[in-house]
């Protein structure tokens, strides 16, 4: 497992400052094809599965609470969404500053509406909720936040009759939602409000998976699910685990804001690059491939 490149994931390029010394190590590695998989698709390519069927509901239950059972399970991720003058838009989902003990009141008022419907809504942490579905619940095909991030969120609903059942239940939890106190508070403290969910990545823990990676070094909720699911080493994220990284690692430093690699990340990339071979993947599709002796090409500038 140990033969192939360090995989190593970093924000968009066009997010780092054309001085910054990264680019002086691109300009001497080697520029691969594009990859414009979305990040569901490339984790769930890293550990051998389908991104359309990957249960990633079930694994961040798994990975949080330990309870997943045989349960099928559904994200239902609190979200902000704002109308404009084309519809309404899905403007962040999960990933956003929640207490526990705002996640349980918003939870309270919306559980009654999903046990309408059989579900059980479930808060694994403040930023992450699921349903536990019933067994005879029939689902339809649910869009991923990231297909959705910025769009009109109506275009990404379930459609036709079997979707219906779900249009209508989502805007209950809007209205319940928005009439929330809870949510004036948010905003005079300068936070979005927590104005819906989204509802995605259903299905059963799988029975195994696997990997290439020797290990995962990373905060990422899921990645870490899958690591733990594939039965691979999994470190938290930090500088001198980057530094420190063994071959064969998926290191993900995707969504670090591009400022912070200065003083602590730039120096255990640097580190990193010195001992090993790298495959360098940007959240904006670029790559490279990274070789030690790469750092002879010194006729090779990085551009201005």
């Amino acid at each position: 497992m140990s033969a192939q490149p360090t995989q190593l994931w970093l924000p968009a390029l066009a997010r780092f400052d054309r001085t910054h010394p990264l680019h002086r190590l691109l300009s001497q590695a080697d520029r691969l094809a594009d990859d414009p998989r979305s990040r569901l698709d490339c984790l769930a390519d890293a550990f051998h599965a389908d991104a359309a069927t990957l249960p990633v509901a079930a694994l961040i239950r798994e990975q949080l609470a330990g309870d997943a059972g045989e349960a099928s399970w559904l994200n239902a991720d609190p979200a902000w969404v704002q109308p404009d003058m084309t519809g309404v838009r899905l403007l962040a989902c999960g990933s956003m500053p929640l207490e526990m003990d705002e996640a349980q009141a918003f939870a309270q008022v919306l559980q009654p509406a999903f046990a309408e419907l059989g579900l059980q809504l479930e808060i694994s942490a403040p930023d992450c909720w699921q349903l536990r579905l019933a067994p005879d619940v029939h689902l339809p095909d649910f869009t991923t936040p990231e297909q959705a991030l910025g769009e009109d969120l109506y275009q990404h609903l379930p459609q036709g009759a079997e979707g219906r059942p779900w249009r209508v239940l989502l805007n209950e939890v809007q209205v319940l939602l928005h009439q929330h106190p809870l949510n004036a508070a948010r905003q005079s403290r300068g936070l979005p409000p927590v104005n819906s969910v989204w509802l995605w990545g259903a299905g059963r823990l799988p029975a195994s998976l696997q990997s290439g990676f020797a290990g995962v070094i990373g905060s990422d909720v899921l990645l870490l699910a899958l690591a733990s699911h594939a039965g691979i080493s999994s470190q938290a994220r930090t500088p001198e685990a980057v530094a420190a990284a063994q071959a064969g690692r998926l290191v993900d430093l995707q969504d670090l804001p591009a400022a912070e690699f200065g003083d602590a990340w730039w120096p255990a990339i640097q580190t990193l690059a010195q001992r090993q071979p790298l495959h360098i993947a940007f959240a904006s599709d670029e790559r490279w491939s990274w070789r030690p002796l790469h750092r002879w090409r010194f006729w090779r500038r990085a551009p201005r």
